[in-house]
């Protein structure tokens, strides 16, 4: 479990040193541009569309694992906008609050 926590911490560090960076840079426009390249039909785009296809399966993943509730459905846009940064901390969390019980992790508390 101390290994996961790591990676978890080391991909959330990860991900919010590139994005400050990427918004310093070049601001706050990645809608725009993620759908553009999508719309043009080349391999950033595909890239784009796939990683799309993972925020929604992991979305529909925080909002299953509870049960689909408010608090679920809440998790669920914050997991489909805030991508690894939101889910490796939601994750941390969790690993926490199970004492690293991963079927309690992956089920939530009344499914394992």
């Amino acid at each position: 479990m101390m290994a996961f926590r790591g990676l978890l911490i080391v991909l959330f560090l990860t991900i919010l040193v590139y994005t400050g960076s990427v918004i310093s840079n070049h601001g706050i426009g990645l809608i725009p541009v993620f759908f553009g390249d999508m719309a043009k039909m080349a391999w950033p785009g595909q890239f784009n569309l796939d990683f799309m296809c993972f925020l929604v399966l992991s979305a529909t993943w925080l909002a299953w694992r509870h049960h689909f509730s408010a608090i679920g459905l809440l998790l669920a846009v914050m997991g489909a906008f805030g991508g690894m940064l939101f889910l490796s901390a939601y994750l941390l969390w969790l690993t926490f609050q199970t004492n690293g019980n991963i079927r309690e992790i992956m089920l939530g508390a009344q499914r394992a």
